[in-house]
């Protein structure tokens, strides 16, 4: 049978593992990308690494995520992540939608989910002595400061920021900034030297915020409302951290030690607008230490329809939530596949099966 995974490692990386082979202790950072339900292929991966690979090599670690990454890597704070993890793909396949829904159904059902996903547990996630969690969102400005929720208002807003990023990246810091909310012991100060055109803010994660950025961190716009007034954070409407950080270019070259990322493509798209320019795909520095571990084309074929879950299940199902759920379901059953294979690499990791970026 095919292998189940694709490895793909930075220079930094491969020269470390070549040295020392694959060690717990040398993961600084485990980014978690947007991607709504192509995130539970990851189920697997996510279960495997937090419920026995790091608990073997204790350490502070970034966790750092948008949309969904940022639901995931939340799951990956608790006391108990494996039962974290489970709960959330259970939660995530069972959401149902009526035929015709609004925005504010949507919202209301998301925070639902972040309430049972958290399960009055805030406190776990918050005050977790080694994982340390960061939730990406994107505050509007310019057209999208103030929409008011009028959905004309943020269409006009969202064409000019696609159009600005059409031709250039760098415009799209004109529509929208990044707000990064932090464990209260990471100030993410590997993160604050400007290493792109987006304006950063730093908000500290509590117990006042949290719920409320998990949920701007996915709330992709026309699709769920804005959230505003996030305690502690400036003014403003939110949205999906994915907008600017889709796949999370990030200058993860500026820690010593290793990225491990868990990634549903072998690639990096930095901005969600960005997924049909292939020429702006991750290629610099911030790769050189990185691990990235996805599912390779073939195991893609053998899942439910021959592809990951994504959002247009939504539709293609339709009003068959039943089905939707077994298919879903099914594909985060066969990503255990992708955790045994990868941890028999990191057991015996053979640097020719693995490609460079």
């Amino acid at each position: 049978m095919s292998a189940p995974i694709t490895i793909r490692l930075g220079p930094r990386a491969r020269a470390r593992i070549a040295a020392d082979g694959v060690q717990a202790a040398d993961i600084a950072i485990v980014p978690a990308a947007a991607g709504g339900p192509k995130g539970l292929i990851l189920n697997g991966l996510d279960c495997w690494l937090f419920g026995e690979f790091f608990r073997h090599a204790p350490r502070q670690r970034r966790l750092i995520g948008a949309s969904i990454g940022a639901w995931r890597m939340a799951a990956s704070a608790f006391d108990d992540p494996l039962a974290a993890h489970q709960r959330l793909a259970r939660l995530y396949a069972g959401q149902r939608y009526p035929d015709k829904v609004t925005p504010a159904y949507v919202s209301q059902t998301c925070r639902a989910l972040l309430d049972e996903l958290l399960d009055g547990r805030d406190a776990e996630v918050l005050n977790h002595a080694r994982h340390q969690l960061s939730v990406i969102t994107a505050r509007g400005i310019g057209a999208l400061r103030n929409t008011n929720g009028a959905r004309w208002r943020e269409m006009t807003g969202f064409l000019l920021a696609a159009a600005g990023n059409a031709v250039s990246r760098r415009r799209l810091a004109a529509s929208m900034e990044r707000v990064i909310f932090h464990h209260p012991d990471d100030d993410g100060r590997w993160l604050r030297d400007g290493f792109d055109a987006f304006a950063n803010h730093f908000v500290g994660l509590s117990q006042a915020n949290l719920r409320d950025a998990l949920l701007a961190s996915g709330s992709i716009p026309l699709v769920l409302e804005a959230v505003g007034n996030i305690v502690g954070a400036p003014e403003g409407a939110y949205w999906d951290g994915g907008l600017i950080d889709y796949h999370l270019h990030l200058p993860y070259q500026r820690d010593p030690g290793l990225v491990l990322y868990p990634h549903f493509s072998d690639y990096l798209v930095p901005g969600w607008l960005d997924k049909s320019m292939p020429w702006r795909r991750a290629r610099d520095a911030a790769l050189d230490n990185m691990i990235l571990v996805s599912p390779s084309a073939e195991f893609v074929r053998t899942l439910p329809n021959a592809k990951l879950p994504d959002r247009k299940d939504f539709h293609v199902y339709s009003q068959d939530h039943a089905s939707r759920n077994r298919d879903w379901l099914k594909a985060v059953g066969e990503s255990q596949r992708m955790a045994e294979a990868f941890a028999r690499w990191c057991e015996r990791p053979d640097l020719k099966q693995a490609a460079s970026f």
